[in-house]
């Protein structure tokens, strides 16, 4: 945003003015173009023209749409309104959620064991330039395959259960907290790492006496929220790896049984889960900063 003044002085680029507009309180707006931001537009446009062509050519076998969004309503309310269990107890359902949340702590315990020791490998302020470019790749290639992928990759060679659930959401977890840890090390003053060295601490004081101290609080924060994602992907992946827990409850409740009923009691008490789960990670980060 800037003045109408700036731009009749000169002050802004020649080339700005014509991608500039006047807002109705008298500023100028610049709006910037370039190929990346052509490229986003049409490729908005070209989803949404395929969305649209998507829907037109669908084939509707004569849906009656009136019955159909009818059914879709009551099954909405069977699931929110009328939610019991009929094929488990309150019992198993809680101890299905214990399950859940032990793939989930698991996960993240030894991801981020993982993630402490491959950061250092990739905060450019302590690693040398190329090994911190090798490392950071390694990582960018782990975060760029999905979650349930890893799960069925690891289910192969472990074979279905908690093993390969456990596995592939920890070689997720590395890579996403390598990152973030990495970027915590990073912020870290490069001044103090020489001064350091220059009064001949070695690199593993340097480490343990103030990069780690520093970054502790951005870690722990990381942390938790890794460990809240960790838990919603255990609900997805109980079933696909076999994992059991809440996830597995869930798919048997609306894959197997059908049971509207009893998925929406699931659901509630997934809910109520994250929510308690989201009190209790902010009076943790709120305690550690």
């Amino acid at each position: 945003m800037y003045d109408s003044a700036a731009v009749q002085s000169g002050a802004l680029e020649p080339g700005l003015h014509r991608h500039m507009r006047k807002t109705p309180s008298g500023k100028i707006k610049i709006s910037a173009r370039n190929k990346s931001s052509l490229v986003v537009k049409y490729t908005m446009l070209a989803l949404i023209a395929l969305t649209v062509v998507g829907f037109l050519t669908f084939n509707y076998k004569n849906i009656d749409f009136a019955d159909a969004v009818s059914s879709t309503l009551h099954n909405i309310k069977v699931v929110f309104l009328e939610p019991k269990l009929s094929h488990s107890t309150i019992t198993k359902a809680l101890y299905d959620l214990l399950v859940t949340f032990c793939l989930g702590i698991l996960a993240t315990f030894f991801g981020a064991l993982i993630a402490i020791f491959a950061s250092l490998l990739c905060a450019k302020n302590i690693a040398r330039p190329a090994i911190a470019a090798v490392a950071k790749s390694v990582v960018a290639f782990v975060r760029a395959v999905p979650t349930i992928l890893w799960v069925l990759i690891f289910a192969v060679s472990a074979g279905l259960g908690s093993v390969a659930a456990v596995a592939g959401l920890t070689f997720h977890s590395a890579g996403y907290l390598t990152k973030a840890y990495a970027e915590s090390i990073e912020e870290m003053d490069y001044g103090t790492i020489e001064a350091l060295k220059a009064c001949g601490a070695s690199y593993w004081q340097i480490v343990f006496q103030a990069i780690w101290p520093s970054s502790i609080s951005y870690m722990l924060a990381w942390t938790f929220m890794r460990f809240e994602i960790n838990f919603v992907n255990a609900i997805a992946v109980g079933a696909a790896a076999g994992s059991g827990g809440i996830g597995y409850s869930l798919w048997m409740a609306g894959a197997f049984y059908f049971d509207l009923h009893e998925m929406g009691f699931i659901t509630y008490i997934v809910v109520a889960s994250v929510i308690l789960l989201e009190i209790l990670a902010t009076k943790i980060k709120s305690k550690v900063k």
